[in-house]
């Protein structure tokens, strides 16, 4: 069975800059890493998690609004590695980010894989 693995998260201040990283190991985890799409989602207390991006295999990309124009998502192929570089931070921001990989961007919120998450707090 593949697992995901997200590194990067952390502390930081407003109008900085996080880059997450999200591993993709075991089990067919090359498979994964060429036929699935995949992506970012963030849970705020109390809430539900929400897609913030995803990377499809044609490259295509979706961003959530509040994210357009200052996160990016790219992928490493040869490290199985997907980032999301997080520019212009602001405490709205501050959440948990999970790396999730599924066949159909479209379902991605019912990921077959997650990974187990990262923290982001972003103070002002």
């Amino acid at each position: 069975q593949a697992q995901l693995a997200e590194s990067g998260g952390g502390a930081a201040q407003a109008v900085g800059s996080l880059r997450l990283t999200c591993t993709v190991s075991g089990l067919r985890s090359d498979y994964i890493n060429s036929a699935y799409c995949m992506g970012w989602f963030r849970q705020f207390p109390g809430q539900e998690r929400e897609e913030v991006a995803h990377l499809d295999t044609d490259k295509s990309t979706f961003y959530d609004d509040s994210v357009k124009g200052r996160f990016s998502i790219s992928k490493d192929s040869a490290s199985k590695t997907l980032f999301l570089q997080m520019n212009s931070l602001n405490p709205d921001d501050t959440a948990k980010y999970y790396c999730a990989a599924h066949l159909v961007c479209g379902r991605l919120q019912e990921a077959s894989f997650w990974g187990q998450g990262i923290q982001v707090t972003v103070s002002s």
